[in-house]
């Protein structure tokens, strides 16, 4: 479908379909025996989405030689609540794992199934939204302000009388 076709699933034209807009963040939290979750929300927006993508489990210092399990539970595709283990660490053999890009939308607990921490999970929090029409008017001023620019003509010598 080209952009000037009519979407007729939707009942939008390809034009004025906005771009999501996506910012991300850091996001760290620790688990322990004392803080043995954690719960990541995202806000209450409507016009957002949360999601949250893991990069890497690692234990922290001060860990005991013993296994630590850390599980993810979130929504399936299907909407079904579900728990799977992402990580099984221990300081002597397996101290961290990357774990890429491994993104889920938000309500998503992160817990220590098993060993005392702690551990730490990092990656990114990433926000999804829709572009707004003021954002999408400030882009077009920007590219009719690219358009716009005169090119500088050289100054002309003066000549000897």
């Amino acid at each position: 479908m080209s952009c000037g076709d009519l979407d007729h699933e939707h009942g939008t034209d390809c034009g004025a379909m906005s771009q999501p807009k996506l910012e991300s963040f850091l996001f760290s939290c620790e688990l322990s025996s004392k803080v043995p979750f954690y719960t990541f929300q995202g806000d209450e927006e409507e016009d957002l989405e949360h999601f949250l993508e893991l990069r890497t489990v690692c234990i922290g210092e001060g860990a005991k030689e013993e296994s630590n399990v850390v599980e993810v539970t979130a929504k399936n595709h299907l909407g079904k609540t579900i728990s799977v283990p992402i990580a099984h660490l221990h300081i002597n053999c397996l101290p961290m794992v990357s774990l890429g890009e491994f993104e889920l939308k938000a309500p998503i607990t992160i817990r220590l199934k098993a060993g005392t921490g702690p551990v730490t999970v990092s990656g990114l929090h990433l926000i999804a939204s829709e572009a707004s029409e003021a954002d999408s008017e400030e882009e077009d001023d920007d590219e009719e302000m690219d358009e716009e620019i005169v090119p500088i003509m050289p100054a002309k010598k003066k000549q000897k009388s």
